[in-house]
């Protein structure tokens, strides 16, 4: 992980002013988030394994979700940052049967949740945060 000065950082906005903004980027709400914080998520590779991440805490009212309205929630912007999932490719050998055998955990959990984050995607991740930044401050 390596976090990335910005400008957006200690911002209050209204959730849905840069819901809407961050959209126009490909960014998405992660699926991480609860009513009281979250992240927006853009992927920087086809692979979806290297991620610019744009943390924030809601300061008023309650998040209900990137598909709902949420009138008048506030939120507090965190240090962006860059990370990179490195999984295992293929099936689990060692799949876990769940609810009485109908589905199968067949997907392995990443070999580094935190791998190493090369140069060239902190620069891409920098290059697209200075443009997000230009309709937000």
């Amino acid at each position: 992980m390596k976090p990335i000065q910005s400008a957006l950082e200690n911002r209050t906005d209204e959730f849905d002013r840069v819901k809407d903004h961050l959209q126009q980027y490909q960014f998405t709400l992660g699926g991480n988030w609860d009513y009281d914080h979250g992240c927006f998520d853009h992927s920087l590779d086809e692979a979806n394994k290297v991620w610019l991440r744009l943390p924030f805490e809601v300061t008023r009212g309650k998040l209900a979700g990137a598909e709902s309205p949420n009138p008048g929630t506030q939120i507090l912007m965190g240090t962006p940052f860059v990370l990179k999932h490195v999984y295992n490719e293929g099936l689990d050998s060692e799949a876990v049967p769940r609810t009485f055998g109908a589905m199968i955990d067949q997907f392995q959990d990443p070999v580094d949740k935190d791998a190493g984050v090369e140069d060239h995607w902190v620069r891409k991740a920098t290059e697209l945060l200075r443009e997000v930044e230009q309709g937000l401050v």
